[in-house]
């Protein structure tokens, strides 16, 4: 079984995807994300939502999906299939195979739906097949644990040079960004470190948009 081949073309330039922390006050959240929305090209939000009852979850999405849709970019859920249309959301991105079959049920074709926690090349092409929106590599599991660079450069590599579904490649580090846009990553998911220091939010975002250019074509 094999996805579908990507078509030699001019490659779009790579855009940004946040990824939020754990949030559980939607309104002190806002500040921040409104500030980084505002720094940026951003095509997504991944919105992390920490532990709480169904109806509260679904009232910190509301109060977030407005914020991130009037700027143009799609707000993802973190899990939470089961809540992304009351809540208003584009989709949602789960780990794994098993929970991303569940999602599609729940989900396609209205909404999207990513996949994160592929360990496997076969993995990766099987949810290719099965009609993922897109692929997420390199992000860090329940534990914190994280392939090495190299390793997730690779996959990038692999999955850009054969597949036309979009890959998010997780950067760990501003550091991170140039290289896996090097490997072909079409979106670089930026995490818990973007957001540590409020002011420094959007010229982080202005130097990650600078190591996210691509070289000007000759001639």
């Amino acid at each position: 079984m094999v996805a579908r081949p990507k078509q030699p073309e001019p490659r779009a330039a790579p855009r940004l995807y946040l990824v939020t922390p754990l949030v559980a006050d939607a309104q002190a959240f806002a500040a921040p994300l409104a500030a980084a929305l505002a720094a940026g090209d951003v095509a997504a939000v991944l919105l992390r939502l920490a532990e709480a009852d169904e109806r509260t979850l679904i009232n910190r999405a509301k109060a977030l999906c407005p914020l991130v849709q009037d700027k143009g970019a799609a707000l993802i859920l973190d899990g939470h299939a089961d809540i992304v249309a009351r809540a208003g959301a584009d989709g949602a991105h789960v780990t794994g195979t098993a929970a991303f079959d569940e999602a599609m049920e729940r989900l396609k074709p209205e909404r999207i739906v990513g996949v994160g926690g592929l360990a496997t090349r076969h993995d990766a092409m099987v949810v290719a097949e099965r009609g993922a929106d897109y692929v997420m590599f390199g992000e860090p599991g329940a534990a914190g644990e994280r392939p090495r660079l190299a390793a997730i450069e690779e996959r990038v590599a692999w999955w850009a040079e054969v597949f036309e579904i979009p890959c998010v490649a997780y950067a760990a580090s501003l550091d991170e960004v140039a290289p896996l846009v090097q490997a072909g990553a079409d979106f670089l998911a930026l995490g818990d470190w973007l957001w540590g220091d409020p002011q420094a939010i959007a010229s982080t975002l202005m130097r990650a948009a600078a190591d996210m250019r691509l070289p000007e074509s000759a001639g």
